[in-house]
């Protein structure tokens, strides 16, 4: 069976719409429709059950996506392993992060020493990295721990305490330590409720009994941390995090309710083969940050 007629299955299963499947594989939806009828009359049955413009995987398409999920699984690995050989001197890694500041100094670090190693870095919330890394589509996460599946490997780099930021001339810039209840009269910014920290923060809340109510919700922290600083609000942020943005005054102070430490690691997928330009960076990093302890 060929591999083009497993893609565009595989694609048509990813956005279930043929015309959204045909636009992202760069051909006709009457083509489309067509080499999917020519898969189903080459397997003897109905992949999709078409109601109108909206489809859904039949019995037959479930089974048949989860194996044409392993088949372009094993190529992918049969391509990491022939660039194995061609050593560390090209070939490329991408890196999902929840918030991209902390790798800012082992990344220009490994690409001083990899220069022929590729980095794409996409931020992503610690949920979207784990599935994109199990479907393959990252190769490497960088994520608030703990995380726990059966496929997946977990390296504990740091940790690190959340702070509030405020800026210098913030009403509470002359203090050192501060109570969360003490917030909510303020102006407020915090990552959306989906982020693993936002739930940290208002389970916690939760439990002292309020809640905060941010003014406005941004996806990633150099954008809370630069908001706090324009317009004199409060944000609560892991301290490494803000440490590292430097270009930006502001100062952190001390959450005196006892907050759960958030611990930072990576996760990769488990199996007999990682290849030589993952490990490498999983070394860099782990010495990194045992190096910066």
């Amino acid at each position: 069976m060929e591999l083009r007629l497993l893609n565009y299955f595989r694609v048509v299963c990813e956005v279930l719409h043929f015309t959204r499947a045909a636009e992202k594989l760069g051909i006709s939806q009457p083509t489309l429709s067509q080499q999917i009828r020519l898969l189903e009359d080459r397997l003897d049955t109905t992949l999709f059950f078409r109601v109108g413009k909206r489809i859904e995987l039949t019995p037959a398409g479930v089974i048949l996506l989860e194996h044409v999920n392993q088949i372009f699984l094993e190529i992918d690995c049969a391509s990491e392993k022939i660039e194995e050989l061609k050593g560390l001197h090209r070939g490329q890694l991408r890196i999902g992060s929840s918030g991209n500041h902390f790798l800012y100094s082992p990344l220009l670090s490994f690409h001083e020493k990899y220069p022929k190693i590729k980095l794409s870095v996409f931020d992503f919330t610690s949920e979207e990295i784990v599935q994109k890394v199990l479907n393959s589509e990252l190769d490497i996460g960088a994520i608030f721990l703990p995380v726990y599946h059966e496929q997946l490997q977990t390296i504990p780099l740091f940790s690190s305490k959340l702070s509030v930021a405020v800026s210098y001339i913030h009403p509470f810039s002359n203090r050192d330590s501060i109570y969360m209840h003490e917030l909510q009269l303020h102006p407020l910014f915090l990552l959306p409720k989906h982020y693993l920290l936002r739930q940290t923060i208002d389970k916690h809340c939760l439990e002292l009994g309020f809640t905060l109510n941010p003014i406005v919700e941004l996806s990633d922290i150099y954008s809370l941390i630069r908001m706090t600083q324009l317009h004199n609000g409060i944000t609560i942020v892991p301290e490494i995090y803000a440490k590292d943005v430097a270009d930006l005054p502001i100062k952190l102070l001390n959450i005196v309710d006892s907050l759960p430490t958030n611990e930072v690691g990576l996760i990769f997928r488990k199996g007999n083969f990682t290849s030589s330009a993952v490990q490498a960076f999983i070394d860099h990093l782990t010495n990194h940050y045992n190096v910066n302890k």
